[in-house]
């Protein structure tokens, strides 16, 4: 029996690799056209080909750009996990690890104007934190939209699985290994850098090069959080519970004066010894304060808990997408 694909599967499946190409076109652009120009350093597949690239023959360098190399460390990495762990890898992240390899030489060709960011920010004292912090929000964004595509950059995420076969660690752990031990490696470069026009040396262990080190925590820290900010900002919900006597004269209040969904689950208090029940809301944040002015007309005595969800799906909420 045949499969259908419908057109509007077709248009969805284009919608998410465009997607997935903008996600990865802002990640090389973040990187090359704001965080290198300040002196600034990352971690990930594209850190380290960064440090290839600034240690290897100029004449090398030249033809081995970053762009070429981040797809080379991927490809690598991918052999050893499917090796090591299986093919656990999907097409989606394939298309992500070629993607921005492609990107990454597309910005940092001579057909892409150069010097775009740093022009912005030359007049500006703090500019190259500035450059370093809008490279680092880019890189975010575009590693945000990939994974709501269902996508991957790869990198030390493949690192990660490789370990995790061997040893429970957990990824954050790795990643965050991985990431300082390429910032710390990166003391010892000596490079140089574009930056308002002017070329300067970073030698190693200078102050420059401190900088450079404390510049790549920054990135990974503003990185994480653009992250999470672009994948559950716009989800960001409350689950607040309810406690009170006549729970169910709550629950009906929920639903006719605040039109929210309320389910009464069973709890005992065990300083009372009394069996009750808990009035459970899950509403938008922006939703919360106007339920808690309800809860508190209704019964001022109600003892209330409001705690933060990264998703809700589900009806009345986000649709459940198929990664």
């Amino acid at each position: 029996m045949g499969v259908k694909i419908s057109s509007r599967s077709i248009l969805i499946g284009i919608k998410e690799y465009i997607l997935m190409t903008f996600g990865m076109f802002c990640y090389a652009f973040g990187w090359l056209q704001c965080v290198l120009p300040a002196g600034g350093m990352g971690g990930g597949a594209a850190g380290l080909a960064t440090l290839i690239n600034a240690v290897i023959p100029a004449n090398i360098a030249s033809f081995l750009t970053i762009g070429t190399l981040v797809f080379i460390i991927n490809v690598i990495l991918l052999a050893l996990g499917v090796m090591i762990v299986g093919w656990k890898f999907g097409i989606k992240t394939l298309f992500c690890i070629l993607m921005m390899s492609v990107m990454f030489n597309i910005v940092e060709s001579d057909y892409f104007p150069q010097g775009i960011m740093v022009r912005m920010f030359e007049e500006v004292a703090a500019g190259d934190l500035l450059l370093v912090c809008m490279g680092a929000a880019s890189c975010g964004v575009g590693i945000a939209v990939s994974f709501m595509q269902g996508g991957s950059t790869g990198g030390t995420d493949i690192v990660a699985m490789i370990i995790n076969k061997f040893r429970t660690v957990s990824y954050g752990k790795v990643l965050l290994g991985t990431d300082c031990g390429i910032l710390i490696s990166s003391l010892f470069l000596t490079t140089t850098v574009s930056y308002g026009g002017v070329d300067t040396v970073i030698e190693p262990l200078s102050a420059a090069a401190f900088a450079r080190m404390v510049y790549g925590f920054i990135m990974i820290a503003v990185i994480g959080y653009t992250v999470d900010l672009v994948q559950s900002g716009n989800q960001q919900s409350n689950q607040i519970l309810i406690f009170c006597k006549d729970y169910e004269s709550m629950a009906e209040m929920i639903n006719t004066k605040a039109h929210r969904g309320a389910t009464l689950i069973d709890a005992m208090g065990w300083y009372t010894k009394t069996q009750s029940k808990a009035v459970m809301v899950v509403c938008r944040k922006r939703d919360t304060s106007t339920i808690l002015k309800l809860v508190k007309e209704e019964d001022p005595n109600a003892f209330l808990t409001v705690g933060s969800v990264m998703g809700v799906y589900g009806q009345g909420f986000d649709a459940l997408n198929k990664a």
